[in-house]
C-alpha cells in the first residue's frame, strides 16, 4: 500500500503538468479560404531547428502583408503553440507567421535575436511563393517577444546578428508592434536577464547592442506600443523611455497606456481597444 501511495505521490504531479501543457495548446482558428503550413523550418543552429506556423490568405486576393508573432516568457520559456489570438489580423486579410526561437536554456544571447532576424529573412526570401508583400512585413511580440520584435525590426538592414541566414534582398520591417516589451535589458531587474545574457552579463557594449532603447534612429520603422501602468513584471517606464527616444528621433509611433493594466492581463474591453488601434495604426501606414 505504501508503494502505491508513493507511486501516486510521484506520478500525479507529472500527469498534472502534462495536462496543463496540453490545455495550453489551442488550435488556431482561421477563416475559410485561409491555409496553414505548420512547423516550417525557417532556420537551423546545430541540431536545433527553428520552426514557424504560417497562416496564409487565399492567393486570389493578391500579395498580402504578414504579421510575424513572437511569444514571451523571459527568453527562457514559452511556445509558439500558446499563441492563438490572431483573429483581428485574419479578419483584415493579413498573413501570420507564428515563430519559436531558442530559449536561454538552449542558447544564450544573442541566439534569440538571431532567430527573430532569420524569421524576417526567411519571409523576405520566400515572399513570392508565400504570396507575401516584401514591403509589408510587420513584427510583433509581447514581453520578451516584444523585446525581440523591437530588436529585429530596429536593426533594419544591419546584418551583425544575421549569422545563421542571409539574403540578397534588403531587410526592411514596415512596422513593429511591441506589447509591454523590455526596451533596456540592463535596467530590467530580473533573473531572466542573467540567464539570457550568460557570459555576456557584464559586457556593456553587447547589452546595449541588444537593447531597443539604443537602436533607435531617424530611419527606424514605425512602432506601436502598449503597456499597463501597473505592470509588476516589466516596468511601465521601459515603454515610456522608448517612446521618448522615438519622439526625439522623429520616428512615427503610438503608445497606449492601459490604466491599472498588469503584465498582459488586460480586460476584454481593453484588448478590443488595443486590437482596434493596432489595425488603425497599420492601415494609416498603408499596411
Amino acid at each position: 500500500m505504501k508503494q502505491v501511495l508513493l507511486f501516486l505521490y510521484c506520478i500525479l504531479p507529472v500527469i498534472a503538468s502534462i495536462a496543463q501543457d496540453t490545455a495550453a495548446v489551442k488550435k488556431v482558428v482561421y477563416p475559410p479560404g485561409y491555409s496553414e503550413q505548420l512547423n516550417v523550418i525557417y532556420t537551423k543552429a546545430g541540431s536545433w531547428e527553428g520552426k514557424m506556423d504560417l497562416y496564409l490568405p487565399p492567393k486570389e486576393k493578391g500579395v498580402t502583408p504578414v504579421i510575424i508573432n513572437i511569444h514571451g516568457g523571459g527568453w527562457n520559456h514559452g511556445t509558439k503553440e500558446s499563441q492563438t489570438g490572431f483573429s483581428t489580423f485574419f479578419k483584415n486579410g493579413y498573413a501570420v507567421a507564428n515563430i519559436e526561437y531558442r530559449l536561454s536554456g538552449q542558447a544564450t544571447a544573442p541566439a534569440a535575436v538571431e532567430d527573430a532576424r532569420c524569421a524576417v529573412i526567411y519571409l523576405v526570401n520566400h515572399a513570392t511563393e508565400l504570396n507575401i508583400d516584401i514591403n509589408k512585413i510587420v513584427i510583433m511580440g509581447s514581453s520578451a517577444g516584444g523585446h525581440l520584435a523591437l530588436v529585429a525590426g530596429l536593426l533594419g538592414n544591419e546584418h551583425g546578428f544575421d549569422t545563421n541566414c542571409s539574403t540578397a534582398n534588403p531587410v526592411k520591417v514596415a512596422a513593429i508592434i511591441d506589447k509591454y516589451g523590455i526596451t533596456d535589458v540592463k535596467a530590467w531587474k530580473s533573473k531572466s536577464v542573467g540567464l539570457w545574457l550568460g557570459n555576456r552579463a557584464n559586457d556593456e557594449n553587447f547589452i546595449r547592442s541588444v537593447s531597443p532603447l539604443y537602436l533607435v534612429n531617424k530611419t527606424s520603422p514605425p512602432v506601436f506600443m502598449v503597456h499597463g501602468d501597473a505592470d509588476p513584471t516589466v516596468p511601465y517606464q521601459q515603454s515610456v523611455d522608448l517612446k521618448k527616444k522615438l519622439d526625439e528621433a522623429g520616428v512615427k509611433s503610438q503608445f497606449i497606456t492601459v490604466p491599472g493594466g498588469l503584465h498582459g492581463k488586460f480586460s476584454a474591453e481593453e484588448n478590443r481597444r488595443v486590437n482596434k488601434e493596432i489595425i488603425h495604426f497599420l492601415k494609416e501606414l498603408g499596411i
